[in-house]
């Protein structure tokens, strides 16, 4: 995609060029014979005999081709911007799959890591079943959950294969190479209010950007079909030679076209100038409306994931490994039942697995206003 974007942006740049060109000169070559078909007949004895070169130019009216150029020059901005809207795109999605891995990643290791408790826990209520101090019904929850792990760990495996698969695609690398190593991550510090996003998005984004370049090539298209009242010209040139004893011909022509059928042609073209321009300036409004929105709901998930995040790092999950510990420790004792201490693996493994989703969706709300606004803080 952004190898395409970038081809046809760079073949809009080869436009301007051609456009502004003259047209190619026309040349041509006359023979008049007297009498007969053959080449030469009635050369001495006529002097309507003639053979003439000549060359004509057409030269459009005034300004039309350095609106043309103009017109083009604005295509060309227009296909760069595409191209960058489509490089961010595709960033931007690479990103979220990455950060969607290493939540998958971070939730298969708190599951495993939750198996292996669960296996401790199971072993300890049939030590405690042994001596009757346990009941059977507690191994079955046991079991139970170590299933319920089980299932949850294919079900991540599975989307995390799956989403392999569209980073490689994105990535253009075949589906049957190793897959992606994904690492750490780190939250990313972003200090952005309101105002500066507003400035930021407004001028960062390249699909504003294109609108109002499309919104500016209309413009010069209006004015281009204003230009066609004016006539186009054309300059001649010939040289005829005659027989001997005449003299030659020389002569030099002027032509125009002149726009007689306006009311059929350059005014009807004038009026759908006009809507188009009308209609780019609507679709710069809306894409102006959509950009702010997306950075505005950029920035509240971040905002939000920041303060989940806090929430679960400073508060929740310590008070759930605390309440973890202090139930492991009662029900080798028998102060606590089974219950309990289950509820209390279940939860601490839910609270870290919320910490991680809460960081990958921070850092996609990131990804996400990184688009509109590039790499600019």
């Amino acid at each position: 995609m952004i190898t395409s974007a970038r081809m046809h942006w760079q073949a809009l740049t080869k436009v301007p060029v051609q456009v502004s060109t003259l047209p190619d000169p026309q040349v041509s070559l006359q023979h008049f014979t007297v009498g007969s078909p053959q080449p030469f007949s009635g050369y001495e004895s006529s002097d309507f005999y003639y053979t003439g070169f000549g060359v004509s130019q057409d030269i459009p009216g005034p300004g039309k081709l350095r609106l043309e150029k103009s017109e083009a020059e604005k295509d060309a901005e227009y296909g760069k911007h595409r191209y960058e809207a489509a490089g961010r795109e595709v960033e931007e999605k690479v990103k979220e799959i990455y950060f969607e891995l290493f939540y998958h990643a971070k939730t298969l290791a708190i599951l495993d890591r939750n198996q292996e408790e669960l296996r401790q826990i199971q072993q300890i209520a049939e030590t405690r079943y042994r001596v009757g101090q346990g009941l059977q019904q507690d191994l079955i929850k046991a079991q139970l959950q170590t299933t319920e792990i089980l299932k949850e760990h294919a079900m991540h495996h599975q989307e995390e294969d799956q989403e392999q698969l569209e980073l490689k695609q994105l990535l253009g690398r075949d589906p049957d190479s190793p897959n992606i190593e994904i690492g750490e991550v780190e939250a990313t510090h972003l200090e952005l209010d309101s105002m500066q996003l507003a400035r930021l998005s407004d001028g960062g984004s390249p699909d504003l950007a294109a609108d109002r370049a499309m919104e500016a090539r209309s413009a010069e298209a209006l004015k281009l079909a204003h230009q066609g009242y004016w006539p186009d010209f054309t300059v001649g040139y010939s040289f005829e030679k005659t027989g001997p004893g005449f003299r030659d011909y020389y002569m030099l022509n002027l032509g125009a076209k002149i726009p007689l059928y306006f009311w059929r042609r350059q005014t009807p073209a004038i009026e759908q100038a006009a809507l188009e321009a009308e209609s780019a300036r609507e679709q710069t409004m809306a894409t102006q409306l959509q950009v702010s929105s997306v950075a505005e709901s950029s920035l509240v998930a971040m905002r939000t994931a920041e303060r989940m995040m806090s929430i679960y790092r400073d508060g929740l999950i310590p008070q759930a490994e605390t309440s973890q510990a202090s139930a492991m420790s009662a029900y080798q004792v028998g102060k606590v039942d089974f219950q309990t201490l289950v509820s209390s693996v279940l939860d601490l493994q839910n609270l870290r697995q919320e910490y991680y989703r809460s960081l990958a969706d921070h850092e996609i709300a990131i990804a996400k206003l990184q688009q509109v606004i590039g790499d600019e803080k």
